[in-house]
């Protein structure tokens, strides 16, 4: 414990790295089960997710996963201690699990704090490209409620159904992220060879008894989640390269070092899945096809909106995972890449990392309470909106209901401050009114707003006590009604 300790003082510097930006499919295949289809639906009217990057690394502050993957890339450094030699310090990162104790772990904290800030559905890594599993598994050890781990004595101990039932209590849509790749099975990183890179370390071809078994493996832990932690509504999985060597793009540089055919049989799984979930939807990232339900562009914002389901993933700080004194989006920023996002017809899913003790920094909470302020009044706005063009015109934002009888139009601060100011008239492109069209500012809905349409578009006239002050923070919404 001394030693680990130690190496967590003496890291030079957090692996604060920004998360590789995954290529993203054009080929989307619609849904033909039905429920899918309107579970997909449901989703997409709720816009703002959490998303949260948990496990053993947070206790020395490093990139989730990556620093025990033999590529030379800037988010796979290790340092430390055991940087020099990497079997020393796998078995270190290994041995996380006997000090992993998060004595403060709160679900209901969390649950109450995405609430207050407007989220609607929350997305947790039960198990990341390490092995470790943030649920009770019944196929390894490497787990949080083993007997190895301090926390397996805590009652909470099962954080994964402790979360998802926290999470539903306070309404949420609940999603199980589980990586594919596992570099802690013998079966996928085979312990005869050395690991190579992200991939698996063998030809499956030419050892089919262990690549099965490791299907086998995948197929048993997504079965115990859609059977053991109630509801769930989406199975999020992460770890592209493992997948049918005949979907590999070579023109996308991460998927060029591909070599081997790593079909896990998805077919199978989603069936599984299914059969214990009706209606679930399944986001095999990358890999186009008919188990990919919604397309996840990550630290990514489209310029334009997207012809199918989307979500753009983004970090709160700079990390996925928990660092030590992170920098922290501001709630400026946050907010316009939620108005941004639903601008283009997507959903934003904010990642937030948990502290090694089970908490989120202050910092983190400070932002949520400040967005739910905004949401609280913009919130109709959007909800269940859809896109308009043009989409964005300098620092104004097109939205509208799904009915098409109302538009949001959102005028944006200036991105290094708070406060919206507005000009004496605000000019609006494809919009026309007429006569018995209403407007109102929603954060200052007692003024009343004139306008005058010529052609196909309108101009706001700015009542003269909000002209050229500060009438609201982050953007201010006028709702027009058509």
């Amino acid at each position: 414990m001394r030693k680990l300790f130690s190496f967590a003082c003496l890291l030079l510097f957090a692996f604060a790295v920004n998360a590789q930006e995954h290529n993203f499919n054009t080929k989307y295949v619609k849904p033909a089960d039905t429920l899918v289809e309107k579970k997909i639906e449901e989703w997409q009217d709720l816009k703002f997710g959490l998303f949260m990057h948990w496990g053993t690394y947070s206790q020395w502050g490093v990139v989730e996963s990556w620093s025990i993957c033999p590529e030379d890339e800037g988010w796979t450094q290790r340092r430390g201690p055991y940087s020099k030699d990497y079997f020393e310090y796998k078995k270190a990162y290994e041995n996380l699990q006997t000090t992993f104790n998060p004595v403060n772990f709160n679900p209901d904290k969390w649950a109450a704090a995405a609430k207050d800030a407007g989220m609607k559905y929350v997305i947790f890594t039960t198990k990341h490209h390490d092995g470790f599993c943030m649920f009770d598994t019944k196929q390894t050890d490497y787990k949080i409620t083993s007997s190895k781990t301090p926390f397996s004595s805590n009652a909470r101990a099962n954080v994964t159904r402790e979360i998802f039932e926290a999470f539903r209590k306070d309404g949420f849509l609940t999603g199980a992220y589980f990586s594919k790749p596992d570099w802690h099975s013998p079966d996928y990183w085979w312990p005869y060879f050395p690991p190579k890179d992200r991939n698996v370390n063998y030809d499956p071809a030419k050892h089919p008894d262990k690549w099965n078994a490791f299907k086998d493996y995948t197929y048993n832990q997504i079965e115990e989640l859609m059977t053991g932690y109630g509801k769930v509504d989406v199975l999020w999985l992460d770890g592209g390269w493992v997948r049918p060597l005949k979907t590999v793009d070579r023109n996308v540089d991460w998927q060029r070092g591909i070599r081997y055919n790593q079909d896990i049989d998805m077919a199978r799984i989603a069936k599984m899945a299914r059969s214990h979930q009706p209606g679930l939807l399944v986001v095999d990232r990358t890999v186009s096809g008919e188990f990919e339900n919604y397309l996840t562009p990550e630290q990514t914002v489209p310029k334009e909106p997207l012809p199918y389901p989307w979500e753009s993933c983004i970090t709160m700080g700079n990390s996925w995972s928990y660092v030590p004194n992170d920098h922290y989006k501001s709630t400026n920023t946050i907010i316009h890449l939620l108005l941004r996002i639903v601008s283009r017809g997507g959903n934003l899913l904010l990642n937030i990392g948990p502290s090694p003790l089970g908490d989120y920094s202050d910092t983190a909470y400070s932002r949520l309470k400040e967005i739910g302020a905004w949401m609280k009044v913009h919130g109709e706005a959007v909800y269940a909106t859809k896109p308009l063009a043009p989409y964005e015109d300098g620092n104004i934002l097109y939205l509208q209901s799904k009915d098409k009888k109302t538009v949001y139009v959102y005028v944006l601060s200036d991105d290094k401050a708070d406060d919206v100011v507005l000009p004496s008239a605000i000019n609006l492109k494809g919009i026309a009114l007429n006569k018995k069209s209403k407007i109102v500012l929603l954060d200052a809905p007692k003024e009343k707003i004139k306008y005058k349409t010529e052609g196909d578009a309108t101009t706001l006239s700015v009542p003269s006590s909000l002209q050229h002050k500060a009438v609201g923070k982050y953007a201010v919404a006028f709702k027009i009604m058509l």
